[in-house]
């Protein structure tokens, strides 16, 4: 069956590549130590203060958006979203077996870093399936009341950052937003209620569920 148009093997490569790029942001981000909105700056946050990985917060913290996917949206998007979850946490925590940045700036970081992740969650808006986390909020308001994800995604984004400011310095602040206001800027500008569907929508059994 096809989603929106998209083959199961279409789907497939973009969710792999969808991923891979967010978790190259993540990556960023971590280097310069550099925060984000929604459940990854909270798990980039509390890395600080745990012994658990990025990945093992990441993944937990998701579980109950994974919990309304499934019965709010369809089944399919939700355990694509969980897969989606699963690989960005497992590519993060490993990049740094295979890459190691000895020099890096962190104005670059934050702009790259958010720039990566919100390309990597468009490809994945585009296939019907998402990250997890705020992303499953916003696209239901955007399917149920037709509001922008990319703006949701921004406001909530921003507001977890502001929130943050008794934990990290005003730079790091400064510089966390300009890295989420780029990944939310990627969404607005590219991912609008209506533009790339056929009508169809996330909670269209005839859409996601087999």
């Amino acid at each position: 069956m096809k989603h929106s148009g998209h083959s199961r093997k279409e789907n497939l490569i973009a969710i792999l590549t969808g991923t891979f790029i967010v978790a190259q942001g993540v990556f960023f981000l971590q280097q310069a130590q550099l925060l984000t909105g929604g459940t990854t700056g909270l798990a980039l946050l509390l890395t600080h203060f745990v012994d658990f990985s990025f990945g093992q917060l990441y993944f937990v913290m998701n579980i109950p958006f994974y919990i309304m996917a499934w019965f709010r949206m369809n089944r399919s998007f939700a355990l694509t979203s969980i897969c989606c979850g699963g690989l960005v946490s497992i590519i993060t925590d490993n990049l740094h077996r295979v890459v190691e940045i000895s020099h890096f700036d962190p104005v670059y970081c934050a702009v790259i870093g958010g720039l990566l992740m919100g390309l990597g969650m468009l490809i994945l808006f585009r296939h019907n399936t998402s990250l997890g986390g705020f992303n499953v909020l916003v696209l239901f308001l955007q399917e149920k009341f037709g509001i922008s994800a990319g703006k949701l995604q921004m406001g909530i984004d921003i507001s977890i950052l502001v929130g943050s400011f008794f934990l990290m310095t005003p730079t790091i602040l400064m510089l966390s937003l300009l890295g989420a206001v780029m990944l939310n800027l990627v969404l607005a500008m590219n991912h609008k209620p209506g533009r790339y569907n056929d009508g169809r929508t996330l909670s269209d059994p005839a859409v996601g569920d087999s």
